[in-house]
């Protein structure tokens, strides 16, 4: 492979001229430029795309620091899609890491990211109390949070209305007739699982239903967690004949649950997802979810981030998006009873 070095022996010029060719600098003179370009053909010479996006200019790195929570649960990939491409387009590159909701890890990602001096981060906290996060935006590092934010801090933010969404669930079934209806949901320290709660409970209450503590359970967010937590609901002396699940990942864990105790959905138990699931509709039957829009909020926190990294003093936005119910027949028709 032709090097940096062979094209500009060829041109008969430094190395460092040629990077300026590289990188369109002003103060190469059209002889040098020409020459140059020559050799660059003559010899084939393919510049390494990754190492020039990575290379300083101005000050900055070119790079994206992205921290998430769970790289298996499928709502993640979608914003990891809508950062990166945004990234991308602005000639960045982006660091990508899963901590695995476990807080040693996160922190070690953390100094990584820190120790190789990233432009901006995009982020969903452990919690709201994050102080690795917080420091890092108390030194004046560019942070946009997604899915949850930070507490008393001013911080960019982007999530999507867990309230709304997980009410509409909720009334969905409600109107469909049923009374007692169980809440999985995923970490109690996540706002996102309380908002979710919180939907839940006075969707009840709006209706005449009082909620039961028997059937509110809540877990790490993980697949084992909804399948051990179906389990508990559904082997109570009077178990619910619906369940309102929190993310995809408990959804997953419910239904494996369901499906080994031989239970009909949604005769014996219907069920409603927060999150959509682009295999959603070829479940058996197709799944009724709130849908989130991962792909824009991980496009927007980008476009957020580099607002924020042109604009550091400007003040910290939050924005809310819309969730949407997509029904199916997991959750039933009307019943009588």
């Amino acid at each position: 492979m032709t090097s940096l070095q062979d094209v500009a022996k060829k041109a008969g010029v430094s190395t460092a001229t040629v990077s300026r060719v590289l990188n369109n600098a002003a103060s190469i003179t059209p002889e040098t430029r020409k020459r140059v370009e020559k050799a660059i053909q003559q010899l084939k010479y393919q510049p390494n795309r990754v190492a020039r996006r990575l290379r300083s200019r101005g000050g900055q790195k070119k790079l994206i620091g992205l921290l998430v929570p769970d790289i298996q649960n499928p709502f993640y990939v979608d914003v990891i899609r809508g950062v990166e491409d945004v990234v991308y387009a602005n000639n960045f590159a982006v660091f990508v890491c899963n901590f695995a909701q476990d807080k040693s890890k996160e922190k070690l990602y953390l100094d990584m990211l820190r120790s190789e001096s990233i432009d901006g981060l995009v982020v969903a906290p452990f919690n709201e109390d994050d102080s690795e996060v917080k420091n890092l935006l108390l030194r004046g590092l560019p942070v946009v949070c997604v899915d949850r934010g930070l507490s008393n801090v001013d911080v960019d933010l982007i999530v999507v209305d867990n309230y709304k969404g997980a009410y509409e669930a909720v009334e969905r079934l409600i109107k469909n007739g049923h009374k007692r209806i169980a809440y999985i949901g995923g970490l109690y320290s996540i706002p996102t699982s309380r908002q979710r709660k919180e939907g839940y409970v006075n969707a009840l209450r709006d209706y005449g239903i009082d909620d039961d503590e028997d059937l509110i359970k809540f877990g790490d967010s993980k697949h084992e967690s909804g399948k051990r937590l179906a389990a508990e609901l559904l082997d109570l002396p009077h178990p619910p004949t619906a369940l309102f699940t929190g993310n995809n990942l408990i959804t997953l864990g419910a239904l494996e649950t369901i499906h080994s105790k031989e239970l009909r959905i949604p005769e014996d138990i219907a069920i409603v997802g927060f999150d959509d699931m682009y295999w959603s509709i070829s479940l058996n039957p197709p799944l009724t979810a709130i849908s989130q829009p991962g792909y824009e909020i991980g496009r927007r926190a980008a476009s957020m981030l580099f607002e924020r990294i042109e604009e550091p003093d400007r003040e910290a936005v939050k924005v809310v998006l819309k969730t949407k119910l997509i029904i199916r027949n997991s959750c039933g028709t009307l019943r009588s009873t």
